[in-house]
Formats: C-alpha cells, sequence, structure tokens
C-alpha cells in the first residue's frame, strides 16, 4: 500500500503513520511542519487551504488511499479544495470526522442511521451555528460539511470515521493527562456520580489501526461510529487512574445537581464529564464487525501515564488548558461536602 496522510504529526495522525510503516506501506505525510516529521515516512511541506500547494502535492502521488486526520480546523471549501485536487491520484479517502455531525448529538443515542446535521460541501468557516444548550454546534455543522465535500469527490469511495472521545499516549487534549495529575496529587476527588455510569473513550492506537485498515479495505466506503464496546465505569477509570499513578486518593462522588450549583462546567472542568443521555450511548457495532477493536481502557490509563513520566510531550494546542477544575473551585466544592 501507498498511502497520503493528511497531517500525520499529530495525536491521532502520528499514531495512524506509525501503524502504516509498522506494516512496510509506504506513507507520506502533507502538513504545515509545524510539529517535526515522523522518521520513516516521506514528508510534504504545504498548507492544504492553498491551491498551489495542494497541486504541488497531487504531482507526488498516485496514491491507494488517503486518510485525513487534519480537517477538523478546516472549512468545508478547504476539504472540498484538497478532495477535488487529489482525486485524480488517489483511489479511496478515509476522512477522520467526529460523532457531532448528527443532528440528535450529543442529547440522543446514535447509530450510523441517524441523521446528520445539513451544511454544503462548499461551505465557508462562517456557515452553522450553536444551539443555546450548546447542541448542534457550529463545529458539527462544520464537519458535516467536510463529510460532504468528501462524498462529492470520492463517492463510494469516502470512508467516514466518527470518533467520540479519543484518549492514550500522545494527547494534546489534555482530558486523561488532567485527571492522571489529578489522581496523583491525591486526597479527595470530586468525581462526577454515579460511580457506575459508564463511559465509552477509545485508545488511540485502536483507532489508528481500524483507519488503517478501512484504507486498504475492497469494501465500498460507509461510515463507522467509534467508540468503545464495553466502555469502563466512572469508579473503574478513577480506581484505574490511582493506581496507576500511586495516588493516595480517593474518590467523592458528587452528584450532577452539586456540581452544576457549583457553575462546573460539563466536558472541561471536570473532563468527559457530560450529562446529556447520547453522549456515551453510541452504537459502535458497525466498526467491530467490521473488525474494530479496543484495548481495555484500563491498559490505555496505564500507557498514557507511562508516556507522561517519560517526558512524553503533547503538541502545544489551546484546549489543554480549558481542561480542569481549578484546585480553588475544588476546595470549596469539598468543603461544602463535607471534605474540608
Amino acid at each position: 500500500m501507498r498511502i497520503l496522510v493528511m497531517g500525520g504529526t499529530w495525536f491521532l495522525g502520528r499514531a495512524i503513520v506509525d501503524e502504516a510503516l509498522r506494516r512496510g506501506w509506504e506513507v507520506t505525510t502533507f502538513n504545515r511542519g509545524r510539529s517535526g516529521a515522523v522518521e520513516g515516512a516521506d514528508t510534504v511541506r504545504g498548507d492544504r487551504t492553498d491551491p498551489d500547494d495542494v497541486k504541488r502535492l497531487a504531482n507526488q502521488g498516485p496514491w491507494d488511499a488517503v486518510i485525513d486526520t487534519s480537517s477538523s480546523e478546516f472549512s468545508p471549501r478547504d476539504v472540498l479544495l484538497a478532495t477535488e485536487a487529489l482525486r485524480p491520484v488517489a483511489a479511496r479517502w478515509v476522512h477522520v470526522s467526529t460523532v457531532s455531525v448528527y443532528q440528535g448529538w450529543p442529547h440522543q443515542p446514535l447509530t450510523e442511521d441517524s441523521p446528520l446535521l445539513e451544511c454544503p460541501p462548499d461551505a465557508d468557516e462562517s456557515f452553522g451555528h450553536t444551539g443555546p444548550d450548546g447542541s448542534p454546534t457550529k463545529y458539527g455543522f462544520q464537519k458535516a460539511g467536510g463529510e460532504a465535500a468528501v462524498r462529492t469527490a470520492f463517492g463510494d469511495d469516502s470512508v467516514f470515521v466518527r470518533p467520540g472521545v479519543i484518549l492514550g499516549p500522545g494527547e494534546y487534549v489534555g482530558r486523561l493527562p488532567w485527571w492522571l495529575t489529578r489522581a496523583h496529587r491525591g486526597g479527595p476527588i470530586v468525581v462526577p456520580a454515579p460511580g457506575q455510569q459508564r463511559i465509552q473513550p477509545v485508545d488511540v492506537r485502536d483507532v489508528a489501526a481500524f483507519a488503517v485498515d478501512q484504507a486498504a479495505a475492497g469494501t465500498p466506503g460507509r461510515a463507522f461510529n467509534i467508540a468503545h464496546p464495553e466502555g469502563i465505569s466512572w469508579a473503574d477509570f478513577m480506581s484505574a487512574c490511582l493506581a496507576v499513578t500511586g495516588g493516595i486518593g480517593h474518590p467523592v462522588w458528587t452528584d450532577a445537581a452539586t456540581l452544576t450549583a457549583h457553575d462546573v462546567k460539563q466536558w472541561t472542568e471536570l473532563p468527559l464529564w457530560r450529562t446529556h443521555a447520547g453522549v456515551w450511548s453510541v452504537d459502535a457495532s458497525r466498526a467491530a464487525a467490521a473488525g474494530l477493536r479496543c484495548r481495555p481502557l484500563a491498559d490505555t490509563i496505564a500507557d498514557t501515564w507511562a508516556w507522561m513520566r517519560a517526558d512524553g510531550r503533547p503538541v502545544e494546542h489551546p484546549r489543554w488548558a480549558e481542561h480542569g477544575v481549578d484546585p480553588d473551585k475544588e476546595a470549596r466544592i469539598l468543603a461544602a461536602l463535607g471534605h474540608a
């Protein structure tokens, strides 16, 4: 296989390149060069929003498949520019999208047959809106338009990989690293109740392996939700974080009403916590049937801590600073719960 990875040096993109190289594939990456290069891959520098750069990239083809890991930052119009330019030199396009493309996200359980948000394939970055309760999101509209752009150029040769939350070594968003750091600090820890609530994040390496599998698949393209089929309960998640970090701490199970009363922001101040019914009700059975294999999330937690302890440094990203409750704010919540 000869593949092109749009991106290829960040979190998921890097894992995809590593997986493809492990299989002995010939890999080209295309990016702006802000986060280095991957040894063993051919590197083409350029800006995917620049028609001249994309045309120059196309001259490096052909490829058996393109795997696009970098479209989250770009408008549908920018995605369309790349897909149309590369269609003559690529047989297949594997597009990393998001569950946010669904109209019902995050309120409703999701399957791949759930209706999508509507956005034109040539829309610019101004298209879409965010609802008053945070749903739908402008981001979701933009990503739905990106999928439309891929379909316009690649039709049945397009594959859509729609993850929810991706964790693991190299994570630049900071969700799991924050929980691990907090567990390591120890003491009473504010954790969203109930402890038996299951969450469905998936390991970056498992997403990468599935995306690479789909690049080589001989079947017509289709969409796949990506979520951990078993998931992990909050209680087991915290137990694993405390165990691997050696933290001398314990969860203080805190109900949603108390967290809301203290203005704790869902999804960011307590990463992975969200009360909407559909967040952790994503059906990934189609992906499982197509070969998605998810390692136990306890392994993801342990491997991420090992990466952090080995001075693992993610790509710098503003989202990192959004995650985690301020220690003083957490202390006020704990005091209100009798854990001064």
